[in-house]
C-alpha cells in the first residue's frame, strides 16, 4: 500500500516525499523496509511503533535499525519508548554511534564483573559514566574490575583503568601513568579525562586554523 499511495503523488509529478513502513514487531518492520527498499530509491523513515518501556523499546529498536542500516537502508530513524524524548534522542544518537553512521562521542567499556572483579564494577562504571555526562570529544574510557583482563583492555583505549587490590592503575594512550587508591579512581579518571578532552579539543583547533580537513561523522542518518 506504501508504493500504491507514492503512485498517486506521482501521478500529479509530485516526488518529494519520504515512505515509513513502520511496524511495532522488528522482525516485520525489517522484511517490510526490505522488500520496499528493493522496489524505490525514495527516503526512508525507519521507526519501531509503540516499542514498549524504555528498557524493552530499547531492544526493539537496536536490532531493527541495526539490522536495516548496517545493509543501507534507511535515511531517517525514529526511537519511540515509553520515556522521555530525551531517552528517545539518547538512544537514537547511541545507535547511530555505534554504526559508525554518527561520529561518536563518549564511550565507556566496562566489564560485567566476574569472580575475578576485586571492586564494585556496576558503582565505578556508573560514577564514571555520571561524572563525564556531557562531554562531546570522541573518548573511549575502559573501567575494569581486575588486573587479569583490566590492563589489556585499558590499554585499547584513551583512558582506562585496571582495578584491583584496593587500588587503580590508570592508563592513558596505552601507557600506565599512575596507581591510586580504590577511593580516587573515578575523581582520577574524570581528571584525566577533562585533561585529554581539553587537547583534543586544541588540537581540532589548531587543525581548523591551519586548514587541514577535520572529521565530523556520517550525515546520511538523523534522529528525527
Amino acid at each position: 500500500s506504501a508504493l500504491w499511495e507514492a503512485s498517486l503523488f506521482e501521478e500529479h509529478d509530485f516526488r518529494d516525499i519520504k515512505i515509513s513502513v513502520k511496524h511495532n514487531d522488528p522482525v516485520v518492520m525489517i522484511e517490510a523496509y526490505t522488500q520496499l527498499a528493493a522496489q524505490c530509491d525514495y527516503p526512508l523513515h525507519l521507526g519501531v511503533t509503540e516499542a514498549g518501556p524504555a528498557f524493552q523499546g530499547t531492544i526493539k529498536s537496536a536490532v531493527a535499525f541495526g539490522a536495516l542500516l548496517s545493509q543501507g537502508i534507511g535515511d531517517t530513524i525514529r526511537v519511540s519508548l515509553s520515556a522521555p524524548p530525551a531517552e528517545e534522542v539518547k538512544v537514537g544518537l547511541q545507535i547511530l554511534e555505534s554504526l559508525n553512521l554518527k561520529q561518536r562521542r563518549l564511550e565507556i567499556v566496562s566489564c560485567p564483573s566476574c569472580g575475578r572483579a576485586q571492586v564494585d564494577v556496576y558503582k565505578l562504571a556508573d560514577e564514571v559514566t555520571a561524572g563525564l555526562e556531557g562531554m562531546e570529544v570522541p573518548l573511549r574510557v575502559a573501567v575494569m574490575g581486575c588486573v587479569v583482563n583490566g590492563p589489556g583492555e585499558a590499554r585499547e583505549a584513551d583512558l582506562g583503568v585496571a582495578s584491583g587490590n584496593g587500588k587503580g592503575q590508570i592508563f592513558v594512550k596505552g601507557e600506565v601513568i599512575k596507581t591510586v587508591p580504590e577511593s580516587k579512581i573515578v575523581e582520577t579518571l574524570i581528571e584525566e579525562a577533562m585533561k585529554i578532552a581539553e587537547q583534543m579539543e586544541q588540537d581540532e583547533q589548531d587543525g581548523a586554523a591551519s586548514g587541514a580537513p577535520t572529521v565530523t561523522g556520517k550525515p546520511e542518518v538523523t534522529v528525527s
